[in-house]
């Protein structure tokens, strides 16, 4: 799981609104740096970091919720919290098949088949999962959620700033 960054300058001196606009700023590049490749069902770590990163962001946004104009914050809450069901619906397959290679090697071959078609089932999630995942990124493109969140730190640092 990646690491958490640093939010440069931030410390208990900071006014809270200038704290939100340059926490939101860190974890809203975070999660766009982990959208990068998500959609490859052949590293499932990405779309692990890209949920986490969602998480973060998110707590962020709540814990700062009185620093930003209240309508462009919840539509902007509300699309974070759409990617994230998207990413959710796409890793949770993702486990269940890590999983089931483990049990593969430790169950007798004659379990094949029945893993077999247990692994067709989440193949068939995956795919679905990563289909609602790529509306999702298309969403967050077309809806220019980088840009809305990006304005909200602006809007909170200028509120903050003395």
């Amino acid at each position: 799981m990646a690491k958490a960054r640093d939010i440069p300058g931030l410390d208990g001196e900071l006014p809270f609104a200038v704290a939100a606009a340059r926490t939101v700023r860190v974890r809203t590049a975070e999660l766009f740096e982990h959208l990068d490749g998500v959609l490859d069902v052949g590293d499932i770590e990405r779309v692990h970091d890209a949920r986490v990163a969602t998480r973060r962001l998110r707590a962020v946004l709540e814990i700062y919720r009185e620093c930003f104009p209240r309508e462009p914050f919840r539509a902007a809450l509300r699309d974070v919290k759409a990617l994230a069901d998207a990413l959710g619906a796409r890793r949770d397959p993702d486990v269940h098949l890590a999983a089931l290679e483990e049990l593969r090697a430790a169950l007798p071959e004659e379990d094949g088949p029945g893993l077999a078609l247990m692994s067709a089932r989440f193949r068939a999630e995956q795919s679905a999962g990563n289909d609602e995942l790529a509306q999702a990124l298309e969403d967050v493109r077309e809806f220019h959620l980088h840009e809305r969140l990006v304005h909200l730190a602006d809007a909170a640092e200028a509120a903050g700033t003395p």
